[in-house]
């Protein structure tokens, strides 16, 4: 079965820092490309940055390029969003999902974790 945890959010004040940490079981990561969402109030989801191990590559959304970076350890089928200054638009609950690389959808999402930034 596969299942995705997220963990890391909270609260930060704008310009600080958060990891999120996006543990992974069932699946590994060289056939999957994985990714992070995030969804505001009222505002429909969008997609903040996707890695595929198997090919190097990654893709980041306009709005955090320069601000986020997104890795995966592979050994321990975890992956990481580094958020570093923080806006308070990027409060939002966060997703991790995962999908097999030739597949167009997000098949596998985590439960969510809440990052609220504060001015």
């Amino acid at each position: 079965e596969v299942q995705l945890v997220e963990s890391g959010g909270g609260l930060v004040q704008a310009g600080g820092s958060l990891r999120l940490s996006c543990a992974a079981s069932g699946f590994g990561f060289d056939d999957y490309t994985v990714g992070w969402f995030r969804q505001a109030p009222g505002k429909e989801r969008e997609g903040v940055s996707c890695i595929s191990s198997k090919y190097g590559s990654s893709y980041y959304a306009s709005f955090v390029k320069g601000r986020f970076s997104m890795s995966s350890d592979s050994a321990r089928n975890t992956m990481f969003l580094q958020m570093s200054s923080l806006e308070p638009g990027d409060t939002a609950v966060y997703y991790c999902a995962a999908k097999l690389i030739y597949k167009a959808d997000y098949d596998y999402w985590g439960q969510g974790t809440q990052v609220t930034v504060s001015s």
